[in-house]
């Protein structure tokens, strides 16, 4: 157990890759961890590794997040720090990006994000501390061809983050935001594999034409996301609002 004070931490896409370096992360450093994801098998092996609290939640159902937040909080307390981590990728050109496609990649990536903190932000203004921390993307700071709903859908996360941070500036609540490049994660192996699917290319030459896109030429490690979550969560960062830090190794400067 650290020193510093435990907090009441809700991790959504918790099963797996970043969202799973995170609870697992935060658990060791102390915090009181409730790890919510689809998986329910899976989840709920993580919540037992660590010690925390199992919460099967499908973040595009409004409902069920309110029904996981009065969980959380009958179980754990009031949400403190909110990781919003859950979301999905999508590939396709414009002309085949279907409604379907288009209204679930919103309704994971944005519009859950939004009643997330809805659900948590009175609570965190009332104690007068929290923190809200965004995974997005650097496809969230640019553009990419093939991923509209994509990138909509995190530069709308990035415009949620620093329009909470200029609303709850004066609370102690603060929001900032994430923005990786190619992870090496199992999100970024579906990836791989849809470029081997529709170029030809084997595995080998598909990750290098993803690891490529980063100057540093590889895949960032989930350790490095971690790194900069916990530094946001921290007291030392009360006075880090509203930003959206890439760590891509230098891909997108902004």
């Amino acid at each position: 157990m650290s020193s510093k004070k435990s907090r009441v931490v809700l991790v959504t896409g918790a099963s797996r890759g970043i969202g799973r370096a995170i609870a697992q992360g935060f658990a060791a450093d102390g915090h009181r961890v409730a790890c919510a994801a689809r998986s329910v098998d899976a989840v709920t092996a993580l919540a037992e590794e660590i010690g925390g609290l199992a919460v099967p939640l499908d973040v595009a159902d409004g409902p069920a997040i309110d029904h996981a937040l009065a969980t959380i909080e009958a179980e754990l307390g009031p949400v403190e720090i909110l990781v919003n981590n859950a979301g999905i990728a999508t590939s396709a050109p414009l002309h085949r990006t279907t409604d379907e496609d288009w209204d679930r990649t919103i309704a994971v990536n944005l519009t859950a994000c939004f009643r997330l903190c809805r659900g948590v932000v009175p609570k965190m203004v009332e104690a007068g501390y929290g923190r809200l921390l965004f995974v997005a993307s650097n496809a969230g700071l640019t553009g990419y061809a093939y991923t509209a709903a994509y990138c909509a859908s995190k530069h709308g996360v990035i415009g949620l983050t620093r329009a909470l941070a200029a609303e709850l500036a004066r609370t102690g609540v603060t929001a900032n935001a994430i923005c990786p490049g190619f992870v090496d994660t199992e999100m970024t192996q579906a990836s791989i594999q849809r470029i081997r699917e529709t170029t030809g290319r084997d595995e080998a030459a598909a990750r290098k034409a993803l690891e490529k896109m980063n100057p540093q030429r590889r895949l960032i490690e989930v350790d490095e996301i971690l790194h900069l979550a916990r530094a946001f969560v921290s007291e030392g960062a009360r006075g880090v609002n509203g930003q959206a830090v890439a760590v891509d190794g230098g891909q997108v400067m902004h």
